[in-house]
């Protein structure tokens, strides 16, 4: 096993946050280490922390380094006594946090670098063959992953390259080139007990359609606006709540008032706890462009709450039509808002569509499997780079 060298002049300027693991006995686990932006508020971020915080501290000694300032989910980490080292404090990934990393790498390698989100998953494959890290494993998890992070170009720089859906591993091998041994599809899983059913829907309470997802393009408020627009006139009581942060706010709000009666649509900053929301909502609809395989689907699902979703990336994998929701061909108004009233008007429908996706979740997607999957893909990495 390659071992760690002390603390050394790279890593100066650098700010370690949490407790980190004591290995047991005389045998150091292998040193891992998971490479991220910033841990803002996002499917990726949680995914990560979760994983980490599962692995055997036994085999591996886990740590995050963020490359970022974005501090959403530093109290979640430190609950969960996830390591955690910040390479910058600056909004945007720059010269020093590229600085440090490449100090850090090259004065202490780990024995893994495992890396997350399009930037990390630039500069984490370049940096980590030039300081020669013995396993990098990259990960494409969004519909636009592909593109973004210069898979054509890249590939070759890393080991092997995760995703979280089927129909991301046909694109990246069809268009991108990279041979199917190389990649690995793991689902992503979801804590089905954090994430479980509240009490039964009250049967006066304003119907509530949630969408929980960022304010950029790719998510297409847009359409979704447009579709809950035609819904309100069959059911004047229903609202929508948007749960998220970014750019589009404004011109989402503006749509709003051009469109819609005042409280109508209701916006709501990103959460990192979302379950308040999701045992107040009716139904989850999720009216993306391009997704992979999106934890908020997951999240509602655990809850026990129908889906009405896009049938775009990783969500044919997810929700299954006519059994746990509805999916709809992505930006068709009308299509989205017919599914979206035939929940709203069948309260049985709603009930047991919930019920069989809660089923799903517990069945297909749990976080022991994800994790169990995570250390077999590691392990045998780890074997042939003779890492052990």
């Amino acid at each position: 096993m390659v071992r760690s060298q002390g603390l050394g002049a790279g890593d100066q300027g650098l700010t370690r946050v949490g407790p980190g693991s004591t290995p047991s006995g005389s045998a150091r686990p292998v040193r891992l280490v998971f490479l991220l932006q910033d841990l803002k508020l996002g499917g990726t971020q949680r995914q990560t922390l979760e994983l980490v915080r599962r692995l055997d501290p036994a085999r591996y000694q886990a740590e995050v380094w963020l490359m970022a300032a974005g501090e959403d989910l530093i109290p979640l980490a430190r609950d969960w006594g996830v390591p955690l080292v910040r390479l910058s404090r600056q909004a945007l990934v720059g010269p020093q946090a590229l600085m440090n990393l490449w100090r850090r790498l090259h004065h202490q390698p780990p024995d893994l670098l495992m890396l997350l989100t399009v930037v990390p998953n630039i500069w984490g494959r370049i940096l980590g063959r030039l300081a020669r890290v013995p396993v990098i494993v990259g990960n494409c998890r969004g519909g636009g992953a592909p593109w973004r992070q210069h898979e054509r170009w890249l590939w070759p720089l890393m080991d092997h390259l995760l995703c979280n859906a089927a129909e991301l591993k046909t694109e990246l091998t069809q268009h991108y080139g990279i041979p199917p041994a190389k990649i690995t599809v793991i689902l992503n899983g979801v804590d089905t007990e954090f994430y479980c059913p509240g009490p039964a829907e009250p049967r006066s309470k304003a119907p509530v359609i949630l969408s929980v997802a960022r304010l950029v393009p790719d998510k297409d408020h847009d359409t979704l606006i447009a579709a809950f627009n035609q819904v309100s006139a069959a059911f004047p009581e229903a609202e929508l709540w948007l749960v998220g942060d970014g750019p589009r706010r404004q011109a989402l709000q503006e749509q709003v008032r051009r469109s819609l009666a005042p409280d109508r649509v209701r916006f709501w900053p990103g959460q990192p706890d979302i379950r308040p929301f999701l045992r107040q909502a009716r139904l989850l609809v999720l009216s993306s462009r391009y997704e992979a395989l999106p934890n908020v689907v997951l999240e509602a699902m655990a809850a026990g709450l129908p889906v009405v979703a896009t049938r775009v990336g990783g969500l044919p994998e997810l929700v299954v039509p006519g059994h746990t929701g509805w999916l709809v061909p992505p930006g068709d108004a009308p299509a989205l808002a017919a599914a979206l009233g035939q929940l709203l008007e069948n309260p049985g429908a709603r009930q047991a569509m919930g019920r069989a996706g809660r089923e799903r979740a517990l069945r297909k997607f749990s976080m022991e499997t994800m994790t169990r999957l995570h250390e077999e893909v590691l392990d045998r990495l780890l074997a042939q780079a003779r890492v052990c």
